[in-house]
């Protein structure tokens, strides 16, 4: 076939584009308050030894890293009625709300049965992902790529997922603690396990795949290899991971910080998440016109994590809510370039590997990378079990000692500070600028699906 009869993809409407974005909520909710409160309600709520929940939180991580490329490579080779991706949203998206919602429905506290709660937290979290996998990885993040062929729709579409994407963070961010005072974790448990299947339920009528594209014929072992032997990818993927180690401790301390180091309450830990969140959805465009559109991704992406590192410093030094707002404001700015750049990334990565191997392996790729960011939800545990213990919160005491503020502070800043600052060098050998950026955006401009290997022979596989 030559390489005018190639098949054009299809571009999806303004309709489309809008409804893909409004099922992002049904991902970012439930993961950003998974984020933002399990740690806090199995610690401060059900009491459990903030060591031990670290030691759940690595499993957790340890299984996320298992998991993902499973399910990515299954998606990747699905053939069914539904395709390979929709399917997982269309029939994981209950499941998913069910086992979000059970991790917050533990009937027992830690002060009397400490083992049962440890096991509720571990056996919960572990279904949670899984599930949360097939249908926002291997189902809607997965369709990025293909349902947006081009950088422009990319960036266009990442702008209304990150507006909407935004209210899902404030709703799951900002709203818990008063949603949980008011009516109990239980039931914020349930209210957001109905948000993500409503949000999923109209996405899926703007949702569609590329009928030119087949599932994938690759062993598994071999797919892994491939995909982490691709340089753009490892740079990106390693890049990425620090940089959630920066966004997931700033949002896992939160709750702490204004509790122990502002001694705030639980409606001012709304006003202070809040601020973060307007802040970042007021960047957006700004990000969009005056980085993401006059730079190079990578150059784009070096400005944001070191915004991101530099951003942190400020919740180290302030003393009042009031100053937290501040703070938490400037940590947004650089929120809003991460969220809006870190899936356009990706698809470029995949894009490329598509001209070398004539397969587009978009959910081994994402779920890779979902893999790698799970372990820096590990090292954000882990981090958090030693300054606790290091600077002596205990769930189990009344009135925690003067030095806990002081820990959270230090949690705050130190951490996505070397994360974002380790993110910078790595973001620096991503070999996607240039001359190679330059052929593959023409590539993207055709918006025609391959039936060859640019400089290299026929896929294998």
């Amino acid at each position: 076939m030559t390489r005018e009869e190639r098949i054009v993809r299809r571009i999806p409407t303004r309709r489309e584009s809008w409804l893909y974005a409004i099922a992002n909520l049904g991902g970012s909710i439930p993961y950003q308050a998974f984020s933002a409160v399990v740690l806090f309600f199995y610690t401060d709520v059900k009491n459990l030894n903030p060591a031990t929940a670290a030691i759940i939180m690595t499993i957790y991580a340890i299984w996320n890293a298992l998991n993902n490329p499973l399910i990515g490579h299954l998606s990747d080779r699905t053939v069914s009625r539904w395709g390979r991706r929709l399917v997982y949203i269309r029939f994981g998206m209950i499941p998913f709300a069910l086992a979000f919602a059970a991790i917050w429905l533990v009937p027992y506290d830690a002060a009397e049965h400490p083992v049962r709660v440890a096991l509720w937290f571990l056996v919960s979290i572990i279904v949670f992902e899984g599930l949360g996998t097939a249908v926002t990885v291997a189902g809607h993040q997965s369709l990025l790529a293909e349902m947006f062929p081009s950088y422009q729709s990319r960036v266009d579409v990442a702008v209304r997922m990150n507006w909407i994407q935004t209210v899902g963070l404030f709703v799951a961010g900002a709203l818990p603690p008063i949603l949980a005072e008011q009516l109990g974790y239980p039931v914020m448990g349930l209210v957001f396990a109905l948000a993500i299947v409503v949000a999923y339920a109209i996405g899926l009528r703007g949702m569609y795949e590329q009928p030119s594209f087949t599932p994938v014929t690759t062993p598994f072992f071999e797919g892994v290899r491939a995909v982490l032997r691709n340089r753009s990818f490892l740079t990106v993927m390693f890049a990425q991971m620090m940089r959630f180690v920066a966004t997931n401790t700033m949002t896992s301390g939160m709750f702490f910080y204004v509790k122990y180091s502002l001694n705030g309450t639980a409606a001012q830990t709304t006003l202070v998440l809040a601020s973060a969140f307007v802040s970042a959805a007021v960047m957006l465009p700004v990000w969009r016109r005056f980085i993401a559109m006059r730079f190079d991704p990578r150059t784009s992406m070096t400005i944001v994590y070191g915004t991101l590192s530099i951003a942190a410093v400020p919740l180290f030094f302030v003393r009042t809510v009031e100053e937290g707002i501040i703070a938490a404001i400037i940590v947004g700015m650089p929120v809003a370039g991460a969220l809006l750049l870190g899936d356009v990334l990706l698809a470029d990565v995949i894009d490329e590997d598509e001209t070398r191997t004539g397969s587009r392996r978009e959910a081994m790729i994402y779920s890779v990378s979902g893999a790698a960011n799970a372990l820096s939800a590990a090292i954000t545990a882990t981090y958090f079990g030693f300054i606790a213990q290091l600077y002596g919160y205990d769930p189990l005491l009344t009135t925690q000692p003067t030095s806990v503020g002081l820990g959270f502070r230090v949690f705050m800043m130190s951490l996505p500070m070397v994360g974002g600052f380790l993110a910078v060098l790595v973001i620096r050998f991503y070999p996607i600028h240039g001359e190679r950026l330059a052929r593959l955006r023409a590539f993207q401009s055709t918006n025609k699906t391959p039936s060859f290997i640019e400089g290299g022979g026929a896929d294998k596989t």
